[in-house]
C-alpha cells in the first residue's frame, strides 16, 4: 500500500493527545528485534505519537552503546542519552550484527551507567513516562532498589511494558532466566501497572525478510537493515518479540492485542513466569489470529519508515 504523507500522519497522531515520553531499556546485541524496535520508536517519535527520551542497556558488550548511538544519529537524534550496563550478564552477538553496521567506527565516549540514567530521566521528566523493557530486568531492579526508587517510580512512571515471560506453555523465557532475581523483583514488586508481551506473541508474528530488502531500500546504508542482514543468513523471518512491546506501549488505543484479566505474576527458581488472575495490575497480551496481518503491517511499516 502507498505510504501516507508524513504531515498527514503527524496531524492524525494529534487526535490521541500529546506525545508520551518513552524510555527504552534493551539488551541490544542479543537479538535483532531490539534494533527493529529502536527503529520503530524513532518512527513513532517522528510521527508525534511518543517522545523517545533515552535508551538504557542491559547488554554489556562494548559495541552496544556505540551501535545505539549510530542508530540515533542516523534518525537525527544524536543527543539522546544512552546508559550502559553495569553488570555483564549475556553480551550476545556484539561482534556480529552490531560490528557489521558500525564498520569499525566505535567512538570512545564516556557513557552514564544505565540505572543512574534511568533515575535522572525519571526525576527530570515533566510528566509521567512509559517504560519499555525488552531485555533483562537488571536495570529496573537496580532502580527499584534505590532508596527513593519506589517513590520515584510511583510518581513518574505511568506504565511498564515488558517483553518477557511465557504465558502459553510456562517454559522459562530467555529475558527472565538470564537474571532471575531481578525479574522476580520487578515482576512481583514494581509499583505501577505492568503489561507483558510474552514469548508466544513474537513467535506468532514473524518479521518478513522481504521488508528488509524492499522497505528499507530508501537508505543505501541503513544501520538496522545492515544489522538484520548480518545477524543470520538471508532470507530469514525473525520473531517480532520486542516490536510487539513497543506497539502496545505507544499505541494502546489501537487495541492490536487483547489483554488478559488483571492479576499477579510470580517468577520461580527456573525462570518460569506464573500468572494468577485476581487482585493486581499485571496483564499479558493475547493475539487474535485474525489480526496477524494487520499487526505485521503496522510493525513493518513503522520499523522501515523513512526518517
Amino acid at each position: 500500500m502507498p505510504r501516507l504523507p508524513l504531515l498527514f500522519l503527524l496531524a492524525a497522531s494529534a487526535v490521541f493527545g500529546a506525545a508520551t515520553p518513552v524510555i527504552f531499556d534493551t539488551d541490544m546485541g542479543n537479538d535483532i528485534d531490539d534494533a527493529l524496535a529502536l527503529a520503530m520508536l524513532h518512527a513513532l517519535t517522528t510521527r508525534g505519537e511518543c517522545q523517545l527520551i533515552g535508551v538504557t542497556l542491559t547488554n554489556g558488550h562494548p559495541n552496544a552503546a556505540p551501535y545505539i548511538r549510530l542508530v540515533d544519529e542516523f534518525y537525527g537524534r544524536p543527543e539522546l542519552p544512552v546508559g550502559v550496563a553495569t553488570r555483564r550478564l549475556k553480551d550476545g552477538d556484539g561482534d556480529g550484527y552490531m560490528a557489521a553496521a558500525l564498520h569499525g567506527a566505535v567512538n570512545a565516549l564516556i557513557w552514564r551507567p544505565a540505572p543512574d540514567l534511568l533515575h535522572r530521566l525519571l526525576r527530570d521528566a515533566p510528566e509521567k513516562v512509559t517504560l519499555v523493557q525488552t531485555g533483562f530486568s537488571t536495570n529496573l531492579a537496580a532502580l527499584l532498589a534505590m532508596p527513593d526508587g519506589p517513590a520515584l517510580i510511583r510518581e513518574k512512571v505511568a506504565l511498564l511494558v515488558v517483553m518477557a515471560g511465557n504465558f502459553a506453555d510456562g517454559a522459562p523465557e530467555y529475558n527472565v532466566r538470564i537474571d532471575i532475581p531481578s525479574a522476580k523483583a520487578v515482576f512481583e514488586h514494581w509499583p505501577t501497572p505492568v503489561i507483558f508481551s510474552g514469548f508466544e506473541i513474537g513467535c506468532d508474528l514473524l518479521f518478513p525478510a522481504a521488508s528488509i530488502d524492499h522497505d528499507f531500500a530508501w537508505a543505501p546504508r541503513h544501520p538496522v537493515a545492515e544489522a538484520y542482514r548480518a545477524y543470520q543468513k538471508m532470507p530469514y523471518n525473525r520473531p517480532t518479540w520486542d516490536l510487539t512491546a513497543v506497539l502496545e506501549a505507544v499505541r494502546p488505543q489501537h487495541r492490536y492485542f487483547e489483554l488478559s484479566d488483571p492479576g499477579a505474576v510470580q517468577v520461580d527458581d527456573r525462570g518460569a513466569t506464573h500468572f494468577t488472575p485476581g487482585p493486581g495490575d499485571r496483564r499479558y497480551l493475547k493475539l487474535d489470529p485474525a489480526r496477524k496481518a494487520e499487526i505485521l503491517e503496522a510493525l513493518t511499516l513503522l520499523a522501515s519508515q523513512p526518517k
